[in-house]
């Protein structure tokens, strides 16, 4: 019996030392410690300063980009149009800043255009009278031609007639002038000259071919007729421009039509001849401005006698406009991120610990090469970035700051513009709406699963659950703001019960968010802690919120396709 109890005594004695050993017995001191490390551990959370969305629960290096992790305490929240970026960061992604500057010269434009034939100069040279051309004098396209040479000799049964009617009535010119008259008129009027009419008369004889003289100069744009054609009254044998005087044709944006003037000069060259600079003052604005290139045809006129200039010639020229009367401010273009509705740069802030850079909305003027012209959001002296500033803008958009295409950080009403009445809400009221947000919660999670089957499932428990909300549980102000809350979410509902598709339910959803968040936060929740979570790239990059009960992000506005896109920017307490 003695043996049984000391072996008792023994097992006793040991599980005591065991449980003391094990930490049964703690000191304050312990007990604090223990408390600061498991706080410690749940709340450390490392991130990449270039690729925010990685977020891990132990240091290493960034998946993308290969840099060391920091913790995530280490980057800004306070003012979300400012980024921070480690020195690291920087040289990876090659961020390079300039200096604003001025400029108070001039205003100069920087033009590409070409050279024009003038169509004020074109002709065309067409026969007047039918006959089959026996011999050309001039064959080619590009011939230069003079006025009064030999063009073409054609065999033409209608002038052997007139020749006939005017040989005629020379013989009875004495009694009949009037008939000889209208002979030779007849002659004239198909273009045959004086002198051909003198010398069929001298002659007493039909000539039976004629010979077509140019009537113009210039040199031959188009052949349109070859020997043995037969031609009609006034068809085109050839068609000249005269290129003794030109056109310069130069391209100007909308945008800097306002710098052209009657009295402005053109200035350019032509690499055809790099040591010559030719000038010319505008002439001609085109009031139509090409649809496609949004530039406006700006042109001028210039003697060309030596023919140094020919058509479709590029050049390269300047045009000097009105003084300008105040100091300008200048950024190079490559600073700047334009939306089509908002001009952005990145402004790196001064005597800061850690590189740090502003979003910044700017106001553009007239282009000028390489630069644009700053009405306002600069001022000479800051510094901005001129390369990498889309890294920037897309390293800022996926933290959930301000960026070119996020300006709307959180679709969510903010907790300052709610109006709560958490403290004043019964109990009963808060469990009915912890029974909706089953619901809720189960139709974001269908949605993250892309099964729209339960989608729709769940959304109609979501309706039921809604619908079971008694609204006299409320009073007040507080009934007024729950029935103007339901509106809005009978809304969203019916918008997602009307589409069939699930990228169509899931814009529904972020209006069901939006509203389920507010009223949460404005009712409060019965023994529960939620987390609002924030998807910059949701809704074609506008954002869009949902709730969760984990921490673990879980998208439902992309599913499989992007599952973990996002981060948690608030929380739902009761």
């Amino acid at each position: 019996m003695k043996k049984y109890i000391i072996y008792i005594l023994l097992i006793l004695l040991g599980a005591i030392l065991g449980w003391g050993i094990s930490g049964g017995f703690k000191t304050p001191n312990s007990e604090a410690s223990e408390h600061q490390h498991s706080h410690e551990g749940k709340e450390e959370i490392w991130t990449c300063s270039m690729h925010p969305q990685i977020r891990q629960d132990h240091p290493g290096k960034c998946p993308i980009c290969g840099m060391e992790l920091i913790p995530a305490s280490q980057v800004e929240k306070g003012d979300k149009s400012t980024f921070k970026m480690s020195e690291e960061a920087i040289r990876i992604a090659n961020i390079q800043t300039s200096v604003i500057g001025s400029n108070s010269t001039n205003k100069r434009l920087q033009l590409s255009g070409k050279i024009k034939a003038d169509e004020r100069r074109e002709s065309s040279i067409v026969t007047h009278f039918t006959g089959r051309i026996e011999q050309l004098y001039v064959s080619f396209t590009g011939e230069q031609i003079r006025k009064g040479q030999k063009i073409a000799e054609l065999y033409a049964p209608e002038l052997i007639a007139a020749q006939q009617e005017l040989l005629e009535a020379y013989q009875i010119k004495g009694t009949s002038p009037e008939l000889f008259r209208a002979a030779k008129q007849k002659l004239l009027a198909l273009k045959i000259s004086e002198s051909q009419i003198q010398q069929v008369l001298e002659r007493q004889n039909i000539q039976e071919n004629f010979v077509i003289y140019a009537e113009q100069s210039g040199a031959i744009n188009q052949k349109k007729i070859s020997v043995g054609d037969y031609l009609k009254r006034g068809q085109v044998l050839f068609t000249l421009q005269d290129l003794s005087k030109v056109w310069v044709e130069f391209d100007v944006y909308e945008q800097d039509l306002e710098l052209l003037n009657s009295h402005g000069v053109l200035n350019f060259t032509t690499p055809a001849l790099p040591n010559e600079t030719f000038t010319a003052k505008v002439e001609f604005v085109d009031p139509i401005i090409q649809a496609t290139s949004r530039t406006a045809k700006v042109r001028a006129t210039l003697n060309n006698s030596q023919q140094k200039l020919k058509p479709e010639m590029f050049v390269e020229g300047t045009f000097e406009g009105l003084q300008q009367a105040h100091s300008q401010i200048l950024v190079p273009k490559s600073a700047v991120l334009w939306t089509g509705e908002r001009s952005v740069v990145y402004l790196k802030k001064q005597d800061e610990t850690a590189p740090t850079f502003e979003y910044k909305t700017i106001e553009i003027g007239n282009a000028y090469r390489d630069q644009y012209e700053v009405l306002n959001g600069l001022n000479i002296g800051d510094e901005v970035v001129t390369n990498g500033a889309f890294v920037l803008d897309a390293s800022a958009q996926l933290n959930n700051q301000y960026s070119m295409m996020n300006q709307n950080l959180l679709s969510a009403t903010s907790d300052s513009e709610i109006k709560t009445f958490k403290n004043t809400t019964s109990k009963t009221f808060k469990k009915q709406l912890n029974q909706t947000l089953l619901s809720y919660l189960e139709l974001k999670n269908a949605l993250a699963a892309d099964d729209q089957e339960k989608a729709i499932e769940a959304l109609n428990k979501f309706v039921q659950a809604l619908n079971k909300v008694d609204m006299n549980l409320v009073k007040g102000d507080a009934h007024i703001t729950w029935m103007k809350l339901k509106k809005e979410l009978d809304s969203d509902i019916e918008v997602i019960q009307n589409n069939d598709e699930l990228d169509q339910m899931r814009k529904g959803f972020i209006q069901l968010s939006d509203h389920w968040i507010t009223c949460l936060k404005t009712f409060g929740i019965e023994n529960k802690l939620l987390y609002v979570q924030y998807c910059p790239m949701a809704d074609n990059n506008k954002g869009a919120s949902w709730i969760s009960e984990e921490e673990d992000i879980i998208n439902p506005y992309y599913g499989s396709s992007m599952l973990s896109c996002g981060e948690i920017v608030d929380t739902i307490k009761e």
